[in-house]
């Protein structure tokens, strides 16, 4: 790996990218990707989690990216490689990358990352995992007490069962306890302690005790491991312990000691206390006392968890290990003197214990006193506190490792003084030399003189360890005092140190007990320093030599004592002696069951009875008492019953066996066994009976209209013999009288009954016969004969081949045979063109299923088919085979020619071709046609058409749009099929590129919609290849409620509920590389306008009425807002519009007539409709009627006459496009002046585009629809005979 791929993303200039999920950075490490690459991300990250201590915990991950990203997990305060701990795998079918955490502690809470790292960037994630801790929970707080509960009985169970107690001749039951709960590296030192010196024989027994165990513990345990027996550690208390995971953590967990529950506290200053971490559990013992010594019991619920022997022995220091200080590299020493022998003393370092190995050598002396701990080559990690553990008392000792500056190594460091330490030891081994001494002088005092022994007594070997394990006189002598207990134990020779006793032959290898069968021969040897040095050997004290049985042999340093045929008088206590030293040894003889070989050759021999009779197995054996004798039958142990009886003596066993039944059938073995072994020996019973019945179901082989055959299975057993034959008997359904067909043999497990009645029914018995007997019948159902069933249709018959004068067939024959055998096959023709089936086989059914058809015509085609025959007749015809021409083989055709595309679509190609040249004895006439294609990523061709076509041409449908295929055609006849014919390059399907196109002619450019109401918009066009197509509101993408559907064709926009804020200018794009087209379509979201403010009138002239009104609150949100004025007098009772269109607050009624009442309303007006009216109060002039008078003033003409003016003149418009637009003015003259409209100095009077009115002076043009075209200045000329006036404005026209 190159070292860029180690460096940060950040470091060369890498880029932040938004991931998909939320809580994800993504890093691109490229300034561009290449196309169809991509960065890493996360489609799922892993999720935060919450884990119960000691269960398993998870995170799962799924990443994408191309190319695939790579996966790594970490942590940030710790690593996750410890594959004892976590564990990652990537599961290929649900496509996620796994982290397992096996076993969750408090420690492994942390924070989690997970990235995914191609060659394009990074993605990087995180999710905390927290753990929930685990053990016992307190109890809660006690409810108060039930009175009328406390009447019940209540049982306190503070004692449990009791182990039964030791058996003479059996194995302790506490050993086994200890067995099943210990590791099998501690099974020897166990064993050793309760004087078992071989346990391969219990494994058998202690495998199928754990397991049930295991089972015992399985109901209330999920998990146990870890169990430390009861040790003393370094800070003085006692230990055991386990590591545990409850099913319920309510679960009540008790101790016991010999049986008798033991109160404990979870306080350290118990006696007994128990310490929870998690799923670890540690009961200690304060400041332990020799009281405390005891069998202890963990139980959970009624489930034993573990079971530990606390053992005090009485023992203490004589010299203490002392404190040492050694250079690196060198060894140090530890050395302590004990006071009574023992062979194995704890040592450890602080809190864990120290064993044998690479780092620590722990040695022990030949007289078990002094005990050793050497540290190899000390360094500055050794440096510490150790203890040397005995019983309940313990030694300290620190050793501190310093630098090695002269660089002098020496070969190791001690404590103490190696001499006074060896003088100690040997002090304190002759002070109990001499109290052995004193034992054994009373012991002979007492009558047992003669210096024999029987193995009681506590014998050392040559190393000094005390190897004789209990017998029956240690059991005989437990009322004895302690003091002669101990004395048991002790050697009967002093063993000195070499260093007290000075130069001389010394013990390389000392005598070891040994353990001998009668018989057998053994030999006890031992190895000294100096091969001149001669030796003695002696027997329970007496002097040995060639002449009393034994074979004593020098073989340079090496001594031998041989006895070749060892007898019960040859367990003793054995010793050798050489320049003073002493090496002792027992020798145990052992007498182990035996069977004598012709009483075993007898018993081997299978036991053949009848029915009802009795068995009977006697066996000699002979073996040191007591024995244990057990017979078995079929590994199930039998017991003294009515029809067992059992004899034993000291050196016979009798079985007898009574009525027996073929049940009883199977092996018989008897069981042997003593303190020093056992043996056994096995027999077959064998029991002769008639046959069981045969066993069903019965299978029906034949039901016909001359035969009925059926089979059945043999019987489950034979009765002790085989089976002769078969008796068969046959009822007729509707009779009771049953006929006996006779006997088979009883190879044959079938039986064809051919004298049967056409339509009748019948049932059979069927027996199995053997020497003893006729068994009870199987009874078959009812089997009905005579029905035809005719066999079903074969498949399509196949065409092998064909010539001018033969076609060859061959067909298969029909799944369903109509329960008779197929005896034949019917074989039709016909001649394509006619409807006439003419049978081939008229000589008779054809027994093959192939068969050559001669009886043709050249050129001819021919269909055919074929029907089955069985015994009840011919079935139906298969379907038609496909047609053969009756004609020579013909030569594939060649390649087409002139391959073209003539059209394609997204989903179609449509194809041509020239059909090849027929050449002769090269290529025939090509008759069908094949096309094939092959999607660019696959290898594989698929044929479009399963039969060939016949026309050159073909259109291949089903095509997956945009996707690129390979296309070929191939020509085909009789002869099979031509090269393939394909393009040089491939085809994508798609039709002809099209430069994007709207086909909508009629769309509209403006849309109103209510608010509230849904806005679809729907916009087709015409593209290809597919375009991309995107929408915008004002320039900037359409909002996230706005939803688009694109298709090939159009793309619609929907806005479910529009709103006034959903107004604007909706702009689509169509794209695809041939070029890009875009169209602008303005939706006004709006609503019913709210009405104008009060109304009121003022009159300025006589005959008119001016409102004026506030404006609506909606007039700023809606530039096409507008008034419409309506009014109604007191002489016609309907209302009649007298303006609309009015973008002002201000309009004057004319033509006001006095003496009526007038009411107005004004209404605002948008393109949805009108809003509520505001009324105006009642308007009203009083025509005034005074007296008639005439005066006649003198008669003077008068000049009305007058230019024309502008009362009110054009104002500046500024006006939307596609809205209407209104322009008015006032004008006055006398004579009434004549009113031009001009656009641009262009006379409008004509132009049916504007609608011009001129009312009593009012002058108004209306612009129905305003364009670009609109923009400009338009003018008002009037004129009359005495002038001209004019007034123009200018029109903006907005988009």
């Amino acid at each position: 790996m190159s070292s860029k791929t180690n460096q940060d993303p950040k470091a060369l200039g890498a880029i932040n990218k938004r991931s998909r999920a939320p809580g994800v950075t993504v890093t691109q490490c490229v300034e561009s990707l290449p196309a169809g690459k991509s960065t890493p991300d996360f489609t799922r990250k892993p999720m935060a989690a919450t884990t119960q201590e000691g269960k398993k915990g998870c995170f799962k991950a799924m990443v994408s990216g191309e190319p695939a990203p790579a996966v790594t997990w970490g942590r940030n305060k710790g690593e996750v490689d410890d594959p004892e701990k976590y564990k990652t795998r990537y599961d290929k079918r649900t496509q996620e990358h796994i982290l397992e955490i096996l076993n969750v502690k408090p420690e492994q809470a942390d924070t989690y990352t997970c990235s995914a790292t191609n060659e394009f960037g990074m993605a990087v994630c995180t999710a905390a995992l927290n753990v929930i801790g685990g053990g016992l929970k307190k109890k809660a707080k006690e409810e108060p007490q039930d009175f009328r509960k406390m009447l019940k009985k209540t049982v306190v169970v503070t004692r449990k069962k009791t182990l039964p107690p030791k058996k003479e001749g059996e194995i302790d039951p506490k050993l086994l306890e200890l067995l099943i709960c210990a590791p099998k590296k501690d099974y020897e030192r166990i064993c050793f302690d309760f004087g078992v010196s071989d346990f391969r024989w219990l494994l058998k027994r202690l495998n199928q005790l754990k397991k049930e165990r295991e089972d015992e513990q399985s109901k209330v345990v999920e998990r146990l491991d870890n169990v430390r027996q009861i040790e003393v550690q370094s800070n003085g208390r006692a230990e055991f312990g386990f590591d545990m995971t409850l099913h319920d953590p309510n679960s009540p967990i008790n101790l016991y000691k010999d049986g008798t529950m033991v109160p404990y506290g979870e306080d350290e200053n118990s006696k007994h206390s128990l310490k929870t971490s998690g799923k670890k559990y540690v009961f200690s013992i304060k400041d332990p006392q020799p009281e405390d010594a005891g069998f202890y019991q963990v139980d959970v619920g009624d489930a034993n968890v573990l079971s530990t022997d606390f053992r005090v022995p009485a023992v203490e220091f004589k010299a203490k290990i002392k404190d040492v200080k050694a250079s690196e590299g060198e060894d140090a020493i530890f050395q302590c003197v004990l006071s009574t022998p023992l062979s194995r003393v704890t040592w450890s370092k602080q809190d864990s214990s120290l064993e044998h190995g690479d780092k620590y050598e722990i040695t022990v002396s030949e007289d078990k006193l002094i005990h050793t701990l050497r540290v190899k080559n000390s360094n500055k990690e050794d440096n510490g506190a150790y203890y040397a553990i005995v019983g309940i008392s313990s030694s300290c000792a620190s050793l501190k490792v310093e630098a090695d500056l002269n660089d002098k190594r020496q070969k190791d460091t001690q404590s103490g003084n190696q001499d006074d330490l060896n003088a100690l030891g040997a002090e304190q081994q002759a002070k109990l030399q001499k109290q052995n001494d004193d034992s054994e002088a009373a012991r002979r005092a007492g009558g047992d003189g003669d210096g024999s022994a029987d193995g009681s007594g506590g014998q050392t070997g040559g190393d000094g360890t005390n190897k004789n394990p209990p017998t029956e006189g240690d059991d005989e002598n437990k009322g004895n005092d302690a003091h002669d207990k101990e004395e048991k134990r002790l050697p009967t020779c002093p063993l000195v140190a070499d260093t007290v006793l000075g130069r001389g032959a010394q013990f390389i290898c000392g005598l070891s007990d040994s353990a001998a069968n009668i018989g057998e021969r053994t030999q006890l040897s031992c190895k000294l320093s100096s091969e001149a040095t001669e030796g003695r050997w002696y027997k329970n004290g007496k002097l040995l030599t060639n002449e009393d049985g034994v074979r004593i042999i020098k073989d340079g340093a090496c001594h031998r004592l041989v006895i070749d045929c060892c007898n019960k008088d040859d367990a003793a206590v054995y010793s050798f002696e050489a320049d003073g030293r002493k090496s002792e040894a027992t020798l145990i003889i052992q007498d182990p069951p035996i069977i004598e070989e012709d009483a075993l050759g007898k018993l081997s021999k299978a036991v053949v009875l009848k029915a009802g009779e009795n068995a009977e197995w006697k066996l000699l054996f002979s073996g040191g008492a007591p024995m244990t004798i057990q017979w078995y039958k079929d590994d199930e142990e039998l017991l003294p019953a009515l029809k067992v009886k059992i004899e034993t003596s000291t050196n016979e066993s009798h079985l007898r066996l009574f009525n027996c039944q073929r049940k009883h059938a199977g092996e018989v073995k008897i069981k042997i066994k003593n303190e020093f072994g056992w043996t056994e020996a096995i027999s077959t019973l064998i029991v002769l009976d008639k046959p069981a019945p045969p066993r069903g179901p019965v299978d029906i082989t034949e039901s016909v209209v001359t035969s009925v055959g059926f089979q059945w299975k043999p019987p489950k057993h034979s009765g002790g013999c085989p089976v002769t034959s078969y008796t068969i008997e046959r009822q007729q359904v509707g009779r009771n009288r049953w006929t006996d067909l006779g006997e088979i043999p009883s190879s044959v497990l079938s039986y064809k009954d051919s004298d049967v009645n056409p339509g009748r029914r019948y049932c059979y018995r069927i027996r199995a016969k053997n020497a003893q007997g006729v068994s009870d019948h199987l009874q078959t159902g009812v089997i009905a004969a005579g029905i035809l069933r005719y066999p079903g249709s074969p498949a399509a018959p196949q065409v092998v081949s064909a010539f001018k004068d033969c076609i060859n067939l061959a067909w298969c024959p029909p799944c369903d045979t109509g329960g008779t055998p197929i005896v034949g096959y019917n074989l039709e023709k016909n001649k394509k063109g006619t409807n006439y089936w003419s049978l081939v086989n008229q000589r008779g059914p054809i027994t093959d299923t192939k068969y050559a058809v001669t009886d043709v015509f050249e050129g001819a085609a021919y269909e055919f088919r074929v029907s089955a025959i069985n015994l009840s007749g011919a079935g139906g015809p298969s379907n038609p085979c496909d047609t053969a021409v009756a004609r020579d083989p013909m030569k594939p055709p060649g390649k087409v020619t002139d391959l073209k595309l003539t059209s394609s679509t997204y989903s179609t190609f449509s194809l041509a071709w020239t059909k090849p040249k027929e050449m002769k004895g090269v290529q025939d006439e090509a008759q069908g046609y094949y096309v094939e294609i092959r999607p660019i990523e696959n290898t594989e061709w698929t044929r479009c058409n399963a039969n060939p076509i016949t026309l050159p041409s073909y259109t291949v449908v089903g095509l997956k749009a945009m996707a690129c295929y390979w296309v070929r055609a191939i020509a085909t006849n009789y002869g099979g099929d031509g090269e393939p014919q394909g393009f040089d390059t491939y085809v994508i399907a798609m039709p002809p590129p099209v430069r994007p196109k709207f086909k909508d002619r009629n769309r509209k450019n403006f849309v109103v919609v209510r608010c509230g109401n849904t806005v679809c918009l729907n916009v087709n066009f015409e593209a290809s290849p597919l375009p991309h197509i995107w929408w915008l509101k004002d320039g900037t993408p359409v909002p996230k409620h706005v939803t688009i559907t694109n298709s090939d064709k159009g793309s619609l926009m929907l806005i479910p509920t529009s709103e006034r804020s959903d107004s604007g200018i909706y702009t689509i794009t169509v794209k695809n590389f041939v070029g890009q087209e875009s169209i602008d379509v303005e939706i006004r979201v709006t609503d019913e306008p709210k009405p104008p403010g009060p109304v009121e009138l003022d009159q300025n002239i006589p005959g008119t009425v001016t409102l004026s009104w506030t404006s609506s609150p909606d007039e700023r949100r809606d530039d096409r807002l507008h008034y419409m004025v309506s009014k109604r007098d007191s002489f016609r009772c309907t209302w009649r519009t007298v303006a609309d269109n009015l973008f002002n607050n201000r309009f004057t009624v004319v033509n006001v007539l006095p003496g009526r009442e007038y009411y107005f309303r004004v209404f605002a007006k948008n393109d949805v409709g009108l809003s509520p009216p505001s009324k105006s109060a009642v308007f009203g002039t009083t025509k005034q009627k005074g007296k008639f008078q005439v005066n006649r003033p003198e008669t003077k003409p008068l000049d009305f006459q007058s230019q024309p003016s502008f009362l009110v003149p054009l104002k500046m418009r500024t006006a939307p496009q596609g809205y209407e637009s209104h322009m008015s003015c006032a004008v006055r003259g006398d004579p009434a002046p004549r009113v031009a409209w001009y656009h641009n100095n262009r006379d409008l009077s004509t132009n049916t585009n504007y609608h011009i009115r001129n009312v009593c002076g009012v002058c108004s043009l209306l612009i129905l629809t305003v364009g670009p075209r609109d923009n400009g200045e338009y003018k008002v000329v009037i004129e009359n005979k005495l002038g001209t006036a004019e007034s123009s404005t200018t029109l903006s026209v907005r988009e």
